[in-house]
């Protein structure tokens, strides 16, 4: 299939900043979808509100653009009615962790079978370049001129401490590796979180001084490593990419399924 067919071209041209990374992200996603052969009426991407929201208006799947914050509960009303569809979310860093935060730790310790894409561009772009729980000590923003005080979280740790049994992380400059690592997340039995590291060089870039999209993505490149490679031996300051954790684990909406089948056959 032509990745081409995976979008709704009438809605183009997008509404991304030039340079903005979802792009790139969005080509890996669909990439991912083609190479694995998954057949686009069995996929629903459900996303809130944000620069990542747009993904769902772009792709020719099922798609539901809903509430800020509540993309998750609107995914796992999905999924609990349909298991046998493959639910996509990409969620930006308020959308997933702020406002959205107490639907993503509780989806991840229920384990249901979704794919999490989180891009974190450590900014809220759409609504003028506010901080983020994603945006660390020290960075400058809208809400924040003076430098922010608030430390960011790990996604990563903070995914392994909700139960999520498929965590990664991968970068915008990294895009084969990222289409490896997503269809691995999407053939993942379980509540897997892939979080992309995208550039926004109008909001964050500029008032950082971290340069434009090319320089953004170049800094990716030098200062992240894959796990267990020499180079994040030799530098483990370095942001790792990979897969943190690939587990085995009960799915909730099997074990919903398998509850209601028992007290069935009990009133039987």
């Amino acid at each position: 299939m032509q990745i081409h067919k995976l979008i709704r071209d009438r809605f183009f041209p997008h509404i991304w900043c030039a340079g903005c990374g979802h792009g790139t992200a969005l080509n890996a996603l669909l990439h991912a979808v083609d190479e694995l052969g998954l057949d686009p009426s069995s996929i629903v991407m459900v996303s809130g509100i944000g620069c990542s929201a747009r993904i769902g208006g772009y792709v020719d799947f099922h798609s539901l653009h809903t509430l800020h914050g509540r993309a998750v509960a609107f995914a796992t009303g999905v999924k609990l009615a349909r298991p046998e569809l493959n639910v996509f979310l990409p969620l930006g860093d308020g959308d997933g962790l702020a406002i959205g935060g107490n639907h993503f730790i509780h989806a991840a310790r229920r384990n249901i079978n979704m794919t999490a894409l989180l891009l974190n561009n450590r900014i809220y772009g759409m609504t003028g370049g506010q901080f983020s729980p994603l945006s660390g000590l020290g960075i400058k923003a809208s809400t924040a001129p003076y430098k922010n005080i608030d430390p960011e979280f790990d996604t990563v740790k903070l995914s392994l401490g909700a139960g999520a049994s498929f965590v990664a992380r991968s970068t915008t400059f990294h895009v084969k590796e990222l289409t490896g690592i997503l269809k691995k997340a999407i053939l993942h039995k379980g509540f897997s979180v892939v979080e992309v590291l995208s550039q926004c060089p109008t909001y964050f870039g500029r008032r950082n001084r971290q340069g434009d999209a090319v320089q953004m993505m170049q800094w990716f490149r030098d200062n992240t490593a894959r796990l267990g490679s020499k180079k994040l031996e030799d530098n483990p300051n370095y942001l790792a990419r990979g897969i943190f954790a690939e587990i085995d684990a009960p799915e909730y909406c099997e074990e919903y399924a398998r509850l209601k089948a028992s007290i069935k056959e009990a009133r039987i």
